[in-house]
């Protein structure tokens, strides 16, 4: 299909951790073509989350080219999302030396928790926005430093999944302020790579991608995959941004007091700024979308997968894939599953307390508890997380004013309801487009002039259903809450001990780190 700028249609590619799906839209939201290829999530050892960085260029260019043979229009342009956090390292030619180390990675636990057990820790969560995390670049590059020293010293470049694959198929080595901002190596407040950061993670300014904005255009594709896509080689290539800011474009959260809510296999709630910054206690992050939007908030690690593991261990007769018949059994028990807490930390925790110390639990459990209350307090669990990033967010100076939700659990009715009960407020549910591929297209489309501006983006979603919450389970709820909290902070000395007792015992069946 022949590219024309004349065209409304761009193709938004979103790079996620298990697959790469790309979506064509029109000016008026419209999808217009879609098709995704799926990739491993690769754990050679414990903690350790990898993928081949030509696997997940191999699905990008056949996502690209599949929708481009669909497709009766021409095409104005690509655009890119991506999962934040990824780290590969190159040699001098731009190969990778490195697997791709995703954000579930947490191999580099250790060196994150030196980080921010000094002064300066906090600071730099406060000038990157990223959190002190073994998910972030920052830590990763300090395991690469002093548990594969000989490696470390060969990598040229140190990049993202995306700034790879544009490097393929654009011939340009750039990365955005947008996945920049979740490096920790970026200062959000002057746009440049921080000097101190760079010093810790012992590596220059020049072993990093040039600095772009998410909108900035990439003149065109290289031969090789031009040929591959199956479009012109001037088709204009848009850099893009991270999926959780997109996401939030996706759903028409645009403007301040506007949060978005999604839980997929991990969960995360953000809200629109329009200037940088993080709370004074670092409970969430901020990073970039525009220059003049920065998304604030908190990711989890555990939300669908939470229910997952509920089948597997508490209800294996209902079936490998029977979510529906899971939520109706968590129906049967009452709000508040009868004083039954449980600590969703299944694959540790990221937002608000950013540890990987943490593990699940169940608290209040007496004789008179079925497994109908363990499965709700799991559900219940998952959504009282997200109620403490969302106080966060608050704490960060924010006013939330609408909620958005969208993502795998917004299917059944029971996670709606819970959900808006459970932080107290109306929730809506857009309907009908792609999140992270959509705001791809959408940042896409402003970049090449094809729509004024990104805050189109609030009338193009259509609200499928505004579920409100019930005043007596919303009042059950937000006196657990508080219990909830505290009970990290009691624990911490038991996961401690826990994790320092690990190796001497019997090994765990280690579950797969989920996707974003």
């Amino acid at each position: 299909m022949p590219q024309d700028s004349r065209s409304g249609v761009v193709i938004g590619v979103d790079i996620g951790t298990t697959s790469t799906k790309a979506v064509a839209y029109d000016t008026g939201g419209r999808q217009l073509a879609s098709h995704s290829v799926g990739y491993p999530l690769n754990n050679p050892q414990p903690g350790y989350a990898e993928q081949d960085p030509q696997v997940i260029l191999d699905a990008v260019l056949e996502s690209v080219r599949t929708v481009v043979t669909e497709l009766a229009e021409p095409v104005a342009g690509l655009s890119f999302s991506s999962a934040m956090h990824s780290l590969i390292g190159l040699n001098p030619d731009g190969d990778p030396i490195t697997p791709s180390v995703t954000w579930a990675d947490s191999r580099s636990s250790r060196q994150a928790e030196r980080l921010r057990a000094v002064p300066s820790g906090l600071a730099l969560h406060r000038r990157t926005g990223t959190p002190v995390h073994p998910m972030a670049p920052l830590p990763k590059l300090l395991w690469f430093a002093e548990q594969e020293p000989a490696l470390f010293e060969q990598v040229a470049h140190w990049v993202g999944i995306k700034d790879w694959v544009l490097l393929r198929l654009c011939d340009a080595l750039v990365t955005d302020h947008s996945v920049a901002s979740a490096t920790g190596l970026l200062n959000i407040h002057e746009l440049e790579w921080d000097g101190e950061a760079l010093a810790m993670a012992g590596i220059t300014e020049e072993q990093l991608p040039q600095l772009v904005g998410t909108t900035a255009v990439l003149p065109g594709l290289t031969p090789q995959a031009a040929a591959v896509t199956g479009l012109p080689q001037r088709t204009p290539v848009v850099v893009g941004a991270g999926d959780g800011p997109l996401a939030n474009l996706g759903l028409g959260a645009v403007h301040p007091g506007m949060v978005a809510c999604s839980i997929g296999t991990s969960g995360a709630m953000r809200v629109m700024v329009e200037r940088p910054g993080v709370d004074p206690l670092g409970g969430v992050f901020c990073y970039a979308l525009t220059e003049d939007r920065w998304v604030v908030g908190g990711a989890i690690n555990n939300g669908g997968i939470v229910l997952k593991w509920a089948g597997d261990a508490l209800a294996p007769d209902l079936g490998e894939h029977a979510h529906a018949e899971l939520v109706a059994l968590a129906a049967q028990a009452p709000v508040g599953s009868g004083g039954l807490i449980m600590l969703p930390y299944l694959l540790s925790e990221r937002a608000p307390h950013w540890s990987a110390l943490p593990r699940g639990a169940y608290v209040g459990l007496t004789h008179g508890h079925r497994r109908e209350h363990l499965v709700r307090a799991a559900l219940e669990g998952v959504c009282q997380q997200l109620a403490l990033v969302l106080s966060s967010v608050r704490s960060a100076g924010n006013e939330v004013r609408e909620i958005r939700a969208g993502g795998g659990f917004a299917r059944s009715g029971l996670w709606r309801q819970m959900l808006a009960d459970v932080l107290g407020l109306p929730v809506s549910f857009p309907a009908g487009h792609e999140g992270s591929s959509f705001g791809a297209a959408l940042l896409g489309m402003q970049a090449l002039g094809l729509i004024p501006s990104i805050d189109v983006a609030a009338d193009l979603v259509r609200i499928e259903e505004t579920v409100r919450p019930d005043p007596a389970a919303a009042a059950t709820y937000a006196s657990l809450l508080p219990l909830f909290a505290e009970l990290y902070d009691a624990l911490v000395p038991t996961f401690t001990s826990l994790r320092r007792l690990a190796p001497g015992l019997p090994p765990e069946l280690a579950p797969e780190p989920p996707p974003m």
